[in-house]
């Protein structure tokens, strides 16, 4: 974690603090798929900041924000979200063919929260049945970590 907070220093942002946490997360818990995604509450979307495959997900990808049981969850209620299968991760997202064609079953979406809202999430994708409930303390923490990239990417 020590990469992320150096990180912080870096001129280059929100960029140099996205690829820190990339880092990070790839090492623990670990993911073939890794993205950043800013919510924008008063377009009602979130927008993909940060891709670590820009061929299948490039940044500036947008989703509209509804009232899915999962944006109600991770979105309106800050509560991170655990997809085990590929039966999961269809029942909440449309992309899940392009997911699973990744070689990724399992997601885990973490929410970056920030005065009582959600500035975005942390989303990362894994073999089947890969995360569980012991990821989220360490995901709780690092999210965190992404408060100041995705205030200034709000910022604009």
């Amino acid at each position: 974690m020590e990469s992320i907070l150096a990180a912080h220093a870096d001129p280059d942002q929100p960029r140099a603090t996205f690829r820190a946490i990339a880092y990070v997360l790839a090492e623990a818990p670990g993911h073939i798929l890794f993205t950043i995604l800013a919510h924008h509450p008063a377009l009602r979307l979130s927008e993909r900041c940060y891709t670590n495959q820009p061929a299948a997900y490039p940044i500036g990808g947008r989703k509209p924000v509804t009232d899915s049981a999962w944006m109600r969850r991770v979105i309106h209620g800050g509560e991170p979200y655990i997809g085990r299968t590929h039966a999961d991760t269809a029942a909440h997202f449309f992309d899940h063919a392009l997911i699973r064609s990744l070689g990724c079953e399992s997601i885990v979406n973490m929410p970056v929260r920030w005065c009582g809202q959600t500035l975005g999430t942390l989303n990362q994708c894994h073999r089947a049945r890969h995360y569980s409930e012991s990821d989220l303390p360490r995901l709780r923490l690092i999210a965190q970590l992404a408060v100041p990239a995705l205030l200034k990417v709000s910022a604009g």
